[in-house]
């Protein structure tokens, strides 16, 4: 799938954004990846501090979709490493948002996915299994559904109601 660029994608569809379709989340998100520019449907998940559902979705086939998890804003631990970075890429993920943290940059720095979060931080996080998978998250400002799309490149991220096209 082509990379729409936020910018032009906000210029042509203002429509879409005053009716509240097309949302621009706030530039609240440091970037990670290979990918400065992903796309795809989302799929949520709201955790606090537990990563093991961030786990279990990300041994899913990805398909492309982009993994939106709400962590609560913590900035006590990572919920996203090396080791889940690459398990994104090599199960086709396009890419992950976490409203928390991850830790392990470097490595995920070298997966071949987009990686947006609120920065990084060295320690692990519980492993409970705690959390709710595919429910409505409002992050950055905005309320994301599952199986809404997100575009995010180097000027922001957006999440549509339907995949766009320009």
């Amino acid at each position: 799938m082509a990379a729409l660029a936020t910018a032009e994608v906000c210029d042509s569809n203002a429509a879409h954004l005053r009716s509240g379709d097309l949302r621009v989340l706030q530039p609240i998100f440091q970037s990670y990846g290979q990918c400065r520019s992903f796309s795809g449907p989302v799929v949520t998940l709201k955790v606090f501090e537990d990563n093991v559902l961030v786990r279990a979705l990300l041994e899913t086939k990805g398909e492309g979709r982009v993994l939106v998890v709400d962590g609560g804003g913590s900035m006590r631990c990572a919920l996203v490493g090396g080791n889940l970075g690459q398990l994104a890429q090599n199960m086709g993920w396009s890419g992950i948002v976490v409203n928390g943290c991850i830790r392990d940059v470097d490595e995920i720095n070298a997966c071949d996915i987009g990686v947006r979060a609120l920065g990084s931080h060295p320690m692990k996080s519980n492993k409970k299994g705690i959390g709710e998978k595919h429910v409505p998250v409002y992050i950055a400002g905005s309320s994301i559904l599952d199986g809404e799309w997100l575009y995010a490149d180097s000027d922001g991220i957006l999440v549509s109601k339907l995949e766009l096209s320009l």
